[in-house]
């Protein structure tokens, strides 16, 4: 058993405790938090930090299969250069890559991560996560914009998704985006999900070339498709509406969904999201140092707010990102946003991302007989409640 103190506790279901203990297992296992109203006592074997004490962090969107392509991508690029970029080097992949993906693991569980939402298209992340300290759920994501292959591209993710479960790995099949999946393949996905009743993630309005697409099927998506890929567009039809609300059709109100980016997305795409669905099984994951990195642009966060949505925090891949960081994420959006408060920050870090994976009865919250991680956050300004740029992470259990 395990007595740990900090100068605040941020349990993230419940108000910050000041000066409160943390009685775990050995294991890491939350046994109760004691409130001492703000004074503590010297008692034996009792550990006293100088910060905040929070569960593990939830990374609710990662390609972790990227990992190799760390500063192989220039920034601020847009999304064409990025798309461009990916679909040259994906597939020059090293020989010591799975060793590359394990070294990312490995890091992101020191930097406090307990869960991860993961993008696969392929099985080359299974040894990993198998191995792993971390909980893993994955989303195979299936692509293929002309009509022609979507049977061919469904199959392929079904053979994907059989390997995770063959291998007792939780796993989905969705979408990759709006402008990468035809009607016919969207339609194999929706009947799939609402089959399996698993949880939906889609990359959503991460650019304005999506926008642009939708409108009159131009710009930098159209070219990527075009040039980049080889494909014939000539059957595309621009709904001159934007790319969401092109696709809610598609996007089963009865399954959990992730909506990851969300960059360009206005009010009258969440009017119009809220006609379609509820808003208590929707998430919107923001990867604020990706977006910076890709686009060089911020998600409207104070609209989401203003909004009551459900936010969470995701770092990207290492191919849009220099460090699978959420704290650093946290810093990046209190930075822009200041604003927004810590305990908001931290809620959106790990409760609500282990919400939109479907684990929050084990991760999420420092609760009685969860073992959902416990980490240190050092370096605050308890003055303003805020993290600094000497901020860092350490995992105590």
């Amino acid at each position: 058993m395990r007595k740990i103190a900090a100068t605040y506790i941020f349990p993230c279901n419940q108000t910050p405790i000041k000066n409160g203990i943390l009685i775990c297992e050995t294991d890491g296992t939350v046994v109760e938090i004691i409130d001492n109203k703000g004074e503590l006592k010297e008692e034996a074997g009792l550990e006293f930090y100088s910060g905040i004490l929070i569960p593990g962090f939830v990374n609710t969107h990662c390609h972790l299969e990227l990992s190799h392509l760390k500063g192989k991508i220039e920034e601020k690029t847009g999304i064409g250069g990025f798309l461009g970029k990916i679909n040259t080097l994906r597939n020059k992949e090293p020989d010591n890559i799975e060793k590359i993906i394990h070294t990312a693991d490995r890091k992101m569980w020191a930097a406090g991560i307990a869960a991860v939402g993961d993008i696969s298209n392929s099985v080359l992340t299974i040894g990993t996560k198998q191995k792993s300290k971390i909980y893993y759920h994955t989303f195979v994501e299936s692509f293929g914009f002309h009509p022609s292959r979507a049977e061919k591209a469904f199959d392929y993710a079904q053979f994907i998704y059989s390997e995770f479960q063959a291998n007792k790995l939780c796993a989905s099949i969705v979408p990759h985006s709006p402008y990468s999946v035809s009607e016919s393949l969207f339609n194999k996905i929706k009947e799939n999900a609402l089959v399996e009743k698993n949880i939906l993630s889609i990359h959503n309005q991460e650019s304005k070339g999506e926008a642009q697409f939708y409108k009159d099927g131009t710009g930098p998506i159209a070219n990527h498709l075009q040039h980049n890929l080889g494909i014939d567009i000539s059957h595309w039809k621009p709904t001159g509406r934007s790319s969401l609300n092109s696709i809610l059709n598609y996007l089963p109100s009865e399954n959990q969904l992730l909506l990851v980016h969300n960059t360009y997305t206005q009010k009258a795409d969440l009017d119009e999201l809220r006609k379609n669905r509820s808003l208590e099984n929707t998430f919107f994951i923001l990867c604020p140092n990706s977006n910076l990195y890709i686009e060089n642009q911020l998600p409207p966060v104070s609209l989401f707010q203003n909004e009551k949505l459900n936010i969470c925090i995701g770092t990207d891949s290492l191919a849009s990102n220099h460090q699978l960081s959420i704290l650093l994420e946290i810093i990046t959006l209190q930075q822009n946003f200041p604003n927004i408060e810590l305990k908001n920050l931290l809620k959106w870090a790990t409760l609500n991302g282990a919400k939109a994976l479907g684990i929050e009865q084990n991760f999420g919250s420092l609760e009685s007989g969860k073992k959902p991680g416990i980490n240190l956050i050092s370096g605050v300004d308890f003055k303003t409640m805020k993290l600094t740029e000497n901020s860092k992470i350490k995992r105590l259990a």
